[in-house]
């Protein structure tokens, strides 16, 4: 197959509807738009979320707080997933990116105390919980904060 030699797949092209082609086609004279109105006027039509003049709704609606735009996004890291790795490994934010645990790095990485460790890690993160760091000291394996 050459790249001239290239179509899309039957049925997945439909023909464009050929409107204003006369009274046979079924969409002659009026084209579909009715007869008149906003609607039938070349280029008519309103904008999305227009009500005809009444007070739209997303403007009727009550506004409450504020996204803070300097929030530090933190990554989240179960204590249970690191037991993939092995005994003595220290395990780092870049290492967890490529071991597919995490999808982006973001602002730190955060280990939680959620499941069992049972091998002694250097771990090394931005933060602990208070439960995390207990369980990798006493599977034997070291804190490190960066």
């Amino acid at each position: 197959m050459k790249l001239n030699e290239l179509q899309p797949a039957a049925g997945a092209r439909p023909k464009a509807t050929r409107v204003g082609r006369g009274i046979g086609s079924g969409l002659g004279k009026t084209s579909g738009r009715g007869h008149k109105g906003q609607k039938a006027r070349s280029g008519g039509g309103v904008r999305r979320g227009f009500e005809g003049g009444q007070m739209p709704l997303y403007r009727r609606i009550p506004k409450r707080g504020f996204t803070n735009i300097f929030k530090k996004e933190i990554v989240a890291v179960n204590l249970g997933e690191l037991n993939r790795f092995d005994a003595g490994t220290v395990v780092t934010p870049e290492l967890l990116l490529q071991a597919g645990i995490i999808k982006s790095l973001k602002d730190g990485v955060k280990i939680l105390g959620e499941g069992e460790l049972d091998r002694a890690l250097t771990v090394q993160a931005d933060a602990f919980s208070k439960s995390a760091s207990e369980k990798i000291t006493t599977a034997g394996g070291k804190v490190e904060v960066i």
